[in-house]
């Protein structure tokens, strides 16, 4: 029973978390509108795998720790890893999604549909959001890391 949850813990942490390694690919600064409609499209259908693959992982990895033997809950690998997961959950909801909608509201806005380039304040937008997407890839890398070389 207990290699099923182990089974069941990395294939949700994996694909919970890893869109978050896409999405700063999928959404590049130097997008055109129209690339970046696209690609904002893609992103939103991409934010369903966190939510649904990311939860699984952290129930399945508290079950783990309850009937496994893993030792004390407040190991650096394990209350970290704990920490780094809502981390890039927080960076996600809270500071990249608001600047995805409001790109993603100008860029389907109709006065917007034959726009060749981003002005100035929705460029500067997509290069936060990448910026956030890019942490939240390196908290998520050292999370597999902790996962990986736990004691």
């Amino acid at each position: 029973m207990l290699s099923f949850f182990v089974l069941v813990h990395v294939l949700s942490g994996i694909i919970g978390i890893g869109p978050t390694y896409y999405a700063h690919v999928l959404i590049r600064p130097h997008q055109s509108p129209e690339q970046l409609r696209a690609s904002l499209a893609l992103l939103k259908r991409l934010e369903y795998f966190p939510k649904i693959g990311g939860t699984i992982a952290v129930v399945s990895g508290l079950l783990l720790v309850l009937i496994g033997d893993y030792g004390s809950f407040m190991q650096l690998w394990l209350f970290g890893s704990l920490v780094l997961y809502l981390a890039v959950q927080v960076i996600m909801v809270t500071l990249v999604s608001p600047r995805s909608a409001k790109l993603h509201f100008w860029v389907h806005h109709a006065d917007n549909q034959g726009a060749e380039d981003l002005p100035a304040p929705q460029h500067q937008l997509l290069l936060s959001m990448n910026a956030w997407m890019n942490a939240a890839s390196s908290l998520g890398l050292i999370l597999f890391i902790l996962m990986i070389l736990k004691p």
